[in-house]
């Protein structure tokens, strides 16, 4: 629990009280802005201090060697890696001379605030030179949603005590040099000057720079254009650029009572294949249309579109005020990753930080396109119909390790394959589950029928045709994965990965399923009635480990016979394992990074009784060191599912606050945006029991907490509109429009209508022992401020 938070908690808000340059990284992350196409680190307007500098174009990255120290067959020659490109943010200010630097002089106060319903980050600083001029800086920021290339900066200076000489410098600047932190496998690789100058331009207020990169031979272009409003006579502007810095400079003399305002727009465009006239014209286009709209009209662009997010996408929570600030900070920076991508990926960081290399894993599909499905299904879809545009890059790689069907990277920006640690990389071949599974679950939200003929019977069929050719049928008849590494990182290269073997079967079937609804489309990939019948031999026939003298599923063949971990050995200081023990020694231990066969029994609690899930919840949970971001959302929803409601609690505080606490010590290189949506899921899925039920149906098993006195949420489905209310003894249901919806409330259905709600009854929930967790890795006990 902190007891003195960074921030202030309130609804609507995440308001920082005071600058800390201890923790400025971290904050320029909780600070970013974006709509999934631009991304905006929180960095100071004037640039300097920072602790990780960032402006980012989703897809846009540069190629890098993979060394080995001894190469083999399959392994990929390169890598690839976001890059930083043009900073259209910077803003720098001169006072009588003396630059406006927080790290000199005297600051009286500093405050930024995220606005979570206007969405824009809001600054104000009242600073006294080392000469003793004090001047108060404000600053108002945003990337539009509805104008995906555009950014946008208000910033004013005064006086408060006599009259100063300001110059401000706006700013274009390329190739800005990023700190290197080596040790750790979550970190980017630091590439120097990536870009290569193609363009400068400045004239009037207007200013533009094209760069390309040297390897993946991208070109990008950021273009600017001002307004600037201060005292008649004694403001004067010039432009200026060269090929990494095109510059604005604004001069004036500001007596007390006079501001000057600079109102900056940004436009970005960046190609694989577009010329470099046709791309300068592409931002000029953007930036007029910005300039047209104005910084009033855009700010209310924004909080138009948020008002209309927030109304179907909404979550409130009674009783823990820290939590209901976290899910929502979550949802906006979920909805800032996805809401503008427009068939590009959902980065593991977003567009908050360069961790990760800035590439996408599994938990995209797993995680992020689930929630968006329900909140933004328009997003989900993009991040899938990118998926489909990554197959034939898929198809090259199932065929290089000689499979049929398609294999997508475990970790990518383009498409190829960028992990050269196999085990952990190529050798999970769930992700190619996890995509069909994340096909299969925006159909049933949505209803989508179109999509799923044009885009999602695809993936399901090259998929499957993987999952076919992967496994084989031993002497008996069953259906064997041999070889693969499943959630769990602390294991690899196992036989009948639980987990993987269910979600492959999910696969096979929802394939074959698809396929009989759209025959013709599926003629027209090749598919037969042979081999859909294939596919359901071999799901029918999967191999699902147990372990009948312990009455447990096995994580995988032959699991729960290794050795156990030596926890009680274990010194607090050495988590997270791989940065402190061998690979080879954690693969043949019984410890688990992340929730692996847990995992399993949410996204296919179909093939799990109760009173089995209460088992294995119960063997797993002393081994699970939670080593990864992603593992608190799952285990909290299957503690709520099995009746470990505290536990539920905790895990789901601890996801909540994952950035907003820097629990992993690693969001000065980007936010955890699938802990950020499982947050989500946890309150929904978990303490709201929400699943999804044979087609046109959705069923809730609510309960809560003692600390929790309501929840409420909202959500899409199938195009209607949700709100389900949950207090301690009862459930709503309210249908705000759409037609009448079947609705499970504990197994028991009843039909929803828009003419009234309808309030049911909770049961009591079951009463178990506590669970004991590795020692030092319990959640933290979530203790609420007296």
């Amino acid at each position: 629990m902190i007891t003195d938070p960074a921030f202030t908690v309130t609804p609507w808000t995440l308001r920082e009280r005071e600058l800390n340059l201890d923790v400025l990284p971290q904050s320029e992350s909780i600070f970013a802005l974006s709509n999934g196409h631009i991304g905006w680190r929180g960095n100071l307007d004037e640039g300097e201090p920072n602790g990780l500098p960032g402006s980012y174009l989703n897809g846009l990255y540069e190629l890098h060697p993979l060394p080995y120290a001894e190469a083999g067959y399959g392994y990929p020659e390169s890598g690839q890696t976001v890059i930083n490109v043009t900073n259209g943010k910077l803003i720098r200010l001169l006072v009588d001379d003396e630059p406006f630097d927080l790290r000199y002089g005297t600051v009286r106060s500093h405050e930024r605030e995220l606005d979570l319903r206007a969405g824009v980050l809001r600054r104000t600083c009242e600073w006294v030179s080392p000469a003793g001029r004090a001047v108060r800086v404000r600053s108002t920021r945003m990337v539009s949603f509805r104008q995906r290339a555009v950014a946008a900066i208000a910033y004013e200076v005064e006086p408060l005590d006599s009259q100063v000489r300001v110059v401000v410098q706006s700013e274009l600047a390329a190739n800005e040099e990023v700190p290197r932190i080596a040790g750790d496998p979550r970190v980017a690789a630091a590439l120097e000057s990536p870009l290569r100058p193609e363009e400068r331009f400045a004239e009037g207020t207007r200013l533009r720079l094209i760069h390309s990169t040297t390897r993946s031979a991208l070109r990008l272009a950021a273009a600017a254009d001002h307004r600037v409003a201060g005292p008649i006579g004694t403001t004067q502007v010039s432009a200026e650029s060269s090929e990494d810095v095109s510059r604005l400079t604004v001069t004036s003399v500001l007596e007390l009572g006079q501001r000057l305002r600079l109102e900056k727009f940004v436009a970005y465009g960046w190609s694989a294949t577009r010329s470099l006239p046709a791309l300068r014209d592409q931002a000029d286009a953007a930036l007029v249309g910005a300039r047209d709209t104005g910084w009033t009209g855009l700010l209310d662009q924004q909080r138009e579109y948020l008002d209309d997010f927030w109304e179907r996408a909404d979550v409130e929570v009674d009783g823990d005020t820290e939590i209901q600030q976290a899910v929502r900070f979550g949802l906006f920076h979920v909805l800032q990753t996805g809401a503008r991508a427009e068939e590009r990926a959902i980065p593991a960081k977003g567009l908050t930080g360069s961790g990760y290399d800035g590439h996408t894993f599994w938990d995209a599909e797993t995680i992020v396109a689930p929630l968006l499905s329900f909140i933004a299904p328009k997003a989900a879809a993009e991040v899938l119909r990118w998926r489909r545009n990554m197959l034939p890059a898929a198809q090259d790689r199932a065929r290089q390790l000689g499979f049929a069907g398609a294999a997508f990277p475990w970790r990518t920006i383009n498409g190829d394959e960028a992990s050269g640690y196999w085990p952990a990389g190529t050798a999970a071949f769930h992700i190619n589950a996890d995509i069909a599974d994340a096909v299969v679950r925006y159909v049933a939200a949505t209803g989508d029928d179109a999509f799923e003929r044009d885009t999602g019977l695809e993936l399901l069929v090259e998929t499957a045709r993987l999952w076919r050719s992967l496994g084989h049928h031993d002497h008996a008849g069953a259906f064997h994965i041999d070889g693969v590494t499943g959630p769990d990182e602390y294991s690899a290269i196992s036989d009948d990965n639980t987990f993987t073997n269910l979600m492959a079967q999910a696969n096979l079937t929802a394939a074959a399923d698809a396929a009989e609804r759209h025959p013709r489309h599926a003629a027209a990939l090749g598919v037969t009635d042979e081999e859909t019948a294939a596919w359901r031999d071999a799901a029918a026939a999967m191999t699902v480990p147990y372990d009948h003298d312990l009455g447990v599923h096995e994580q995988s063949a032959g699991y729960t016979r290794h050795q156990v971990w030596d926890f009680a050995g274990t010194d607090p200081g050495d988590y997270p394992l791989m940065l402190h023990y061998p690979y080879f020694d954690l693969y043949r231990k019984q410890v688990v990074k992340q929730a692996d066969l847990v995992l399993a029994m949410y996204l296919r609690g179909d093939a799990f009784t109760p009173e089995q899930k209460l088992r294995n919840f119960a063997y797993y949970e002393p081994m699970t060191v939670r080593d990864s971001s992603l593992s608190a959302y799952c285990q909290s929803i299957v503690a709520a599912e099995v009746g470990h409601l505290e536990l539920a609690y905790d895990y789901l505080a601890e996801s909540a606050l994952m950035d907003l606490e820097d629990l992993e010590n690693n969001a000065r290189d980007g936010l955890h945006i699938a802990a950020l949506a499982g947050t989500w899921t946890a309150l929904v899925a978990g303490l709201g029991g929400m699943r999804l039920f044979r087609g046109e149906s959705i069923r809730f098993a609510p309960r809560l907490p003692e600390a929790l006195s309501r929840i409420a949420f909202r959500l899409m489905f199938r195009g209607r509109r949700l709100r389900v209310e949950v207090k301690r003894g009862s459930a709503t249901y309210t249908l705000s429009d759409g037609k009448p919806l079947e609705v499970l409330h504990f197994g028991k259905p009843f039909t929803l209508t828009s003419d009234a709600p309808v309030t049911r009854p909770i049961p009591e929930p079951p009463s178990h022992p506590p669970l004991r967790q590795p020692p030092g890795r319990a959640p933290l006990r979530r203790q609420l401020p007296s």
